[in-house]
């Protein structure tokens, strides 16, 4: 190991307690997306960053922005370090969580310690990245190295509700291009392609009638029972359809809300679901929209009913772009030697941030602190945790991988 990677090593393992600290006040600072009132935690993460030296630029969304994401307010934060003349590389971890639910065992905005892992909403996905992005640069900072290029903290808050307010804000405003993005993932594997997705909301529209005389009225509920299965049959037939991305699988299709009706005594005039289809690599997203909208026109023909349907989301894949294969060369590399374990390129069968990046052109990848799988995160379930040992190895990972792709030594 070189004396500039020492020097690098030694500053992040002493700073690590305060980067934990920094990973608690995120967790303990709420910023849940629904409700989507984000800005609060905008500012104590400014503050943060400000309190380690680093410069801070605070970019309020306008809005109009923030309303037709459906959220209350969302400031995002750019921090900036040149170190000389070469490329951007902009690290883009989100502050925005979902909402904690049910089921936990710990405070969800508690950020306890116990063996080894620190629990709460948001300490996997991906406040954690916050922290380890942010040290990672400081350690390079610190370590004085002559480095080629820039490096931007790209931290965003509406990751969970389709990353226009952020990322894409972000690019189409002209506040960034960046060269290269590296966005949050975990630790174990470096992400290069993720499946894009598709939300619909169905209504249907019934006549009501009073229920001793339930022929007199057209149960939208009724129908909508009967569009359901027609779902669930479209559904089946996805199974025959497999990407070659490894960790991807197939398409899936999943009814995830369901609402209707007047009162107990009256046939239903209305009836609601809201649909979530993912969508491969290999997939056209358009295409897959226009197959399910003929689906929902031949049913309301045959039904005789009015069927309408808006699209909530419409999310394209995440696919490699450019010499994206290099940075992720270059992740994998130095993540296998700080783990001493063979680390993956893998698909993720999730949609993030990273699609928009790449959909602009940009190199992309996915990597940050995490163990294994999701679900040993628990990311989004009760009991989010992430390993300590993880954390602390993600920004040694970073830091060097930034170290060699801006001209330090390669080994």
């Amino acid at each position: 190991m070189s004396e500039t990677r020492q020097q690098i090593s030694a500053w992040i393992d002493e700073h690590f307690p305060a980067s934990v600290a920094m990973l608690q006040t995120l967790v303990r600072t709420p910023s849940d997306n629904p409700s989507g009132d984000c800005t609060p935690h905008a500012r104590v993460t400014a503050q943060l960053l400000r309190e380690q030296g680093l410069d801070v630029e605070v970019l309020p969304v306008p809005e109009e922005r923030v309303r037709a994401a459906g959220m209350i307010s969302a400031t995002n934060l750019i921090v900036r370090h040149r170190f000389g003349d070469g490329p951007v590389v902009a690290l883009n971890a989100h502050g925005d969580v979902v909402p904690p639910g049910g089921g936990w065992t710990k405070d969800p905005y508690g950020a306890e310690i116990e063996d080894g892992w620190l629990y709460g909403r948001g300490a996997a996905v991906s406040k954690s990245d916050i922290a380890s992005y942010s040290f990672a640069l400081q350690s390079l900072i610190h370590s004085a190295a002559p480095l080629k290029g820039t490096v931007e903290l790209h931290i965003t808050y509406d990751e969970e509700t389709g990353g226009h307010t952020g990322p894409g804000w972000l690019l189409e405003s002209g506040a960034t291009r960046p060269d290269y993005v590296v966005c949050a993932a975990l630790s174990y594997f470096v992400v290069t392609a993720h499946n894009g997705c598709l939300h619909l909301e169905v209504r249907l529209k019934g006549t009501s009638a009073h229920a001793a005389f339930p022929e007199t009225g057209n149960d939208a509920i009724e129908a909508g029972c009967r569009l359901m299965t027609e779902l669930y049959r479209y559904r089946d037939t996805l199974h025959t359809k497999h990407s070659a991305v490894e960790g991807i699988g197939q398409p899936t299709l999943v009814i995830g809300l369901v609402s209707g009706g007047i009162n107990t005594n009256v046939v239903a005039d209305n009836f609601v679901l809201r649909l979530d289809r993912r969508i491969i690599p290999e997939e056209d997203p358009c295409q897959v929209e226009q197959e399910l909208r003929d689906l929902l026109a031949t049913f309301g023909q045959q039904q005789g009913i009015t069927v309408d349907a808006e699209r909530i989301l419409l999310a394209a894949p995440f696919t490699p772009t450019g010499d994206s294969q290099r940075l992720a060369d270059i992740f994998r590399h130095e993540a296998g030697q700080r783990l001493g374990e063979t680390v993956p390129q893998r698909g993720l069968p999730l949609y993030t941030d990273a699609r928009l990046y790449s959909a602009a052109g940009i190199p992309t990848i996915m990597y940050g602190a995490g163990p294994h799988s999701y679900l040993e995160a628990n990311g989004h379930r009760a009991d989010e945790k992430i390993a300590l040992d993880d954390l602390r190895h993600a920004t040694h990972i970073v830091a060097n991988s930034l170290y060699v792709l801006l001209g330090g030594e390669n080994s």
